[in-house]
């Protein structure tokens, strides 16, 4: 439900297909999760590998891309990435464990797992802006601060691109039950007896990095 309403218009996307084309070549999506994004790579890359730590989310994307040939899901961990070095294009890495200060074992994988040539795509919540990034702010304010996380990326060579994606549901309860498992009970409580609608407006940094 969660990843249908994110980026209704398709920006991140968009914003992700001007950094790098994964057309013919060989994708990495590190901590796939279900593996809902898996089928969408497959369209046009030659080959399409999940990694994933969690066992029973490996299960499901094994299910959900069993009739695409071209995708391998694999249990592994950003810090131990399952993959000979310098064997994949791309990376796409989204809200999986890349939150700024704390990540460097996944980033030294990168260096090892991207050929040259490749490039890496990491999507994190910007929590600067947006209603959700003031809900994620008050929902997680152990996180480094937003300009912590910009400064760490950007000392080691990242780029950032700004998206405005945002979230659109089909119906109330929807967007309540997505909040609910995005937030702490009482901090989803409070942001919904605030928010109206079945919008909202969602910022999202996109880093990127060639290798």
């Amino acid at each position: 439900m969660e990843n249908h309403a994110a980026d209704p218009d398709g920006r991140l996307w968009a914003a992700m297909a001007d950094r790098v084309s994964w057309r013919g070549r060989t994708v990495l999506d590190l901590g796939c999760g279900t593996g809902f994004h898996l089928p969408r790579f497959a369209e046009s890359a030659t080959s399409v590998i999940g990694v994933e730590p969690h066992p029973g989310l490996v299960r499901l994307a094994q299910r959900r891309t069993r009739g695409l040939p071209a995708v391998d899901v694999r249990l592994g961990t950003a810090q131990e990435i399952p993959l000979p070095d310098a064997s994949v294009d791309v990376v796409h890495v989204r809200w999986a464990y890349f939150f700024g200060p704390g990540c460097e074992p996944g980033l030294a994988e990168l260096d090892r797992v991207v050929r040259r040539g490749g490039t890496a795509l990491v999507i994190d919540n910007d929590a600067s802006r947006s209603t959700f990034g003031a809900w994620f702010r008050r929902g997680y304010p152990h996180l480094p601060t937003p300009r912590t996380i910009e400064r760490f990326w950007a000392q080691r060579g990242w780029n950032r691109t700004s998206v405005d994606m945002g979230w659109r549901f089909g119906s109330r309860a929807d967007l309540e039950a997505v909040v609910r498992i995005e937030l702490k009970p009482d901090v989803a409580e409070q942001v919904l007896r605030h928010h109206e609608g079945l919008e909202v407006d969602y910022a999202v940094n996109l880093w990127s990095k060639d290798f």
